[in-house]
């Protein structure tokens, strides 16, 4: 089964389930996202894709909004382009986006300045350098979930990450805040690989970073010296 409807004053067509996301990828048109990765499910975190439909009362997140017959769709109406900008303002002002290729992007196509809120609490955390694999810096988290998400249900089955604490305290961590090596988890690397903030970066990619030659990360990973050639 179709359905049929406007979007951007284009009319388009969809299977019956689509997302007006899925639609709008198909058709050409550009919505950004942040939370959205297609290895995980849609859980309209962020609120980056949001679109406007008519006859509703607020913006739609186009990542779980199902296309349906005769709706009238606006991906870049002033609407629309004001509430991204907010949004992406409102991250720069509260977290480190410095890692954050993607997001800078947004925010240069946007017009977002970082000085938008200048009293805004800026999310601190130390970094948290704890197995041999990768380092966690929350600092730069902005709580996609994209990260619990492939270590649950929708991939790997292990559960070691999670939320934790309530409102603005809510953040990612470990049960009783415990080391990685001290969880269920089995240092597979796809929290890192679905990151779209640096807050979980490759231990061999930081150590780098930092000034630490390959032959040093080498003997830190074997935990003896390497032996001198003859």
């Amino acid at each position: 089964m179709t359905v049929t409807f406007l979007m951007d004053g284009k009319e388009v067509t969809a299977q019956d389930g689509q997302t007006l996301l899925d639609v709008a990828r198909e058709n050409g048109i550009e919505i950004p996202t942040i939370c959205f990765h297609e290895a995980t499910t849609a859980n309209a975190v962020c609120r980056i894709c949001v679109v406007e439909v008519e006859g509703m009362r607020t913006l739609q997140p186009s990542c779980i909004v199902k296309a349906a017959t005769n709706m009238k769709v606006q991906t870049r109406s002033e609407k629309v382009v004001r509430a991204r900008k907010t949004i992406l303002e409102m991250l720069s002002a509260t977290m480190d986006l410095s890692e954050a290729a993607d997001i800078q992007a947004m925010m240069k196509e946007y017009g977002a300045r970082d000085e938008r809120f200048p009293d805004a609490v800026r999310r601190e955390s130390d970094i948290k350098d704890d197995n041999p694999m990768y380092i966690r810096d929350y600092s730069k988290c902005l709580l996609c979930w994209r990260c619990v998400q492939v270590c649950a249900d929708d991939a790997q089955f292990t559960y070691a990450i999670n939320f934790e604490g309530r409102g603005y305290e809510t953040q990612i961590g470990t049960f009783f805040d415990k080391a990685i090596p001290q969880t269920t988890c089995v240092l597979c690397g796809q929290c890192v690989g679905v990151c779209p903030t640096g807050a979980l970066k490759p231990k061999r990619e930081f150590l780098l970073e930092k000034g630490k030659t390959p032959a040093e990360i080498s003997v830190m990973n074997t935990g003896r010296k390497q032996r001198k050639p003859r």
